[in-house]
């Protein structure tokens, strides 16, 4: 068990989290560049709200949970300096991406370049304690909020005869309600935690089939067409782990134990028996996915969020067939993307485990990777002191 802690650990604090602090920064203007090849090169200079909101959220992390290293805050402030001054236009809507002065080059086209600055200003408030970012995170949620019900609205282009709805706010709510304690108000919270819980484990999976879906009708159903039958096997078991963690709260048992049977089914259907590795995408009826060419990739955060969903499976339950599952998606995860030349990790594999793209940044950016990492650890330490104990 020591070994695995280290090796979660020592892949956080002595490789992944170095390369992002040597080549992201931006010293001049601010903010992050995020398109690095990979030996950290920039080969874009263009900047993205994701991506920036992403990695303020993760070195606040760092500096709250791990070390108060001035260098870590100094760069999530960075990042954050970075949005407040450009990131927004007149009504608060962020834009998508920016020139690397900060000029907007795409304006607010979805909600989710919002949803990650919340989540980066709730952290780098917890980190800094400057209540000028607390109050943004709440004024960003509520916008947020009020958009919800048509968050692309002039960009939309559904026409409203099949509606369908995505798990895409559900999975954000669960993550914002383990966030923005502190920042949200508790009843706020608490409505987050329940309606999160209850769509994704009743709406989105489907007992009968025992799969969870992306995309259902408002009744729950999945229609027969191609968004209807889509499944994403890692926002599955990434929202697994969020529902552990708000059920952990509570010492909800019976919950725990649903996403963690939920998690098994959805790597036992996603898993390719033949070269190892989870699938991205996948149809339901096994029909082509002429929308999803790259269904058979292996990708990053996929994984990623497996081993982060399995390790705090097993910590909950002790069942041996989620410590079995852990460990065969641990060897391949650590076989197949590490970077031991450059450091770092690749994203993009084909169905074969062999790279694809060999860029580490991109929108691959510094957050699902450094998440699991510290995610792994700090749930493998809390395994092994339960071990010491009994």
């Amino acid at each position: 068990m020591k070994e695995l802690i280290n090796q979660y650990k020592n892949g956080l604090l002595e490789d992944v989290i170095p390369f992002w602090s040597r080549y992201s920064l931006d010293k001049v203007h601010g903010g992050y560049l995020t398109s690095l090849d990979r030996k950290g090169n920039v080969f874009d200079t263009d900047k993205y709200a994701w991506p920036i909101g992403r990695q303020i959220w993760t070195y606040s992390k760092l500096y709250n949970e791990v070390e108060k290293k001035p260098e870590w805050l100094a760069i999530a402030q960075s990042g954050a300096e970075f949005l407040v001054e450009n990131g927004m236009d007149e009504d608060g809507k962020f834009y998508f991406s920016f020139d690397q002065q900060g000029n907007s080059l795409k304006k607010p086209s979805n909600i989710y370049s919002d949803c990650f600055a919340a989540l980066g200003f709730s952290q780098y408030y917890k980190a800094s304690r400057n209540a000028k970012y607390r109050t943004l995170a709440r004024e960003v949620y509520d916008r947020i909020e009020k958009r919800w019900s048509n968050p692309k609205h002039i960009f939309n282009k559904e026409t409203g005869i099949r509606p369908m709805m995505g798990m895409g706010k559900l999975m954000l709510d669960a993550n914002m309600a383990l966030e923005m304690e502190g920042v949200l108000d508790n009843d706020t919270i608490i409505s987050l935690k329940s309606n999160s819980i209850r769509k994704l484990l009743t709406h989105h999976y489907d007992e009968k089939v025992e799969l969870f879906f992306e995309n259902v009708a408002p009744d729950g159903s999945h229609p027969d067409t191609v968004d209807g039958r889509l499944i994403v096997p890692g926002h599955a078991v990434e929202s697994m782990w969020m529902i552990m963690d708000l059920a952990a709260q509570t010492n909800d048992i019976k919950t725990i134990q649903k996403a963690t049977d939920i998690t098994i089914k959805m790597l036992s259907y996603s898993w390719d028996d033949q070269f190892g590795g989870i699938y991205y995408f996948m149809d339901w009826k096994n029909k082509p996915m002429q929308w999803k060419l790259d269904w058979d990739q292996k990708l990053w955060w996929v994984h990623n969020e497996a081993l982060i969903a399995l390790l705090k499976a097993f910590h909950h339950t002790r069942r041996a067939d989620v410590w079995s599952w852990f460990k065969k998606v641990h060897t391949y995860t650590w076989k197949y993307f590490p970077d031991p030349e450059f450091g770092e990790w690749y994203g993009y594999l084909n169905r074969r485990g062999e790279v694809l793209l060999d860029l580490k940044g991109s929108f691959k950016g510094c957050y699902h990777l450094p998440r699991s990492l510290y995610e792994c650890w700090k749930t493998l330490e809390k395994i092994a002191h339960d071990n010491d104990k009994s």
